[in-house]
């Protein structure tokens, strides 16, 4: 997983309360469990019209947001099915960051383990951080983990907060698989001793 310390790049606004799992990647991109190609499905109920063509009237589709790497939302992000290739999608997509006021316990947690930084925020800041969003070309923000703050495009500070051991996970990029294996030199200390007696 890679680490995340410091991201600025632009944010969308997605002005939806309660975007599902199945808004984020619908289902029939379910079929894989490879966590690449995903980003070609994300939200593609609503980049996509029924004959493929984009809607030009979705945020991603717009040439100001194309690469956009935060999503400013609202509230209760990422609620619906615990299906991990929402945060997969994301990621793929090139989304590292998500803000709104709540999201859905099982998303939440996922996104730690995939690398995306769901950030909380209070429901008066996140008015701030969507009307910096909409400013097209000009939506910038940086989101300092270390520090715990988003920075808007005219110097505007918001804090958020995060469980100290989650985003201790984050800033030295560790799933936990990646937890596990810090522990290598321990385990395999355990296993050396633990073979030796069976002799």
């Amino acid at each position: 997983m890679d680490k995340f310390t410091t991201l600025t790049g632009v944010a969308a606004p997605l002005p939806i309360t309660n975007v599902d799992t199945d808004m984020i990647i619908p289902k029939q991109y379910l079929k894989t469990i490879a966590r690449t190609g995903l980003g070609k499905g994300l939200f593609s109920e609503m980049r996509f019209n029924d004959d493929g063509s984009e809607n030009p009237d979705f945020v991603l589709n717009k040439p100001a947001y194309r690469k956009a790497q935060i999503i400013v939302a609202e509230d209760n992000f990422g609620c619906g099915s615990s299906r991990e290739h929402a945060p997969w999608a994301l990621l793929d997509y090139g989304i590292r960051c998500v803000i709104s006021t709540s999201f859905a316990d099982i998303f939440y947690n996922n996104c730690f383990q995939n690398g995306v930084l769901p950030a909380k925020v209070s429901a008066e800041d996140l008015k701030k951080l969507m009307d910096d969003a909409s400013r097209g070309a000009n939506a910038t923000l940086t989101v300092d983990l270390v520090r715990q703050e988003i920075r808007g495009p005219d110097g505007g500070v918001v804090k958020f907060e995060i469980d100290e051991f989650r985003k201790h996970c984050m800033l030295n990029g560790l799933d936990s698989i990646g937890l596990t294996m810090v522990k290598e030199p321990k385990i395999k200390a355990f296993e050396e001793k633990l073979a030796a007696r069976a002799f």
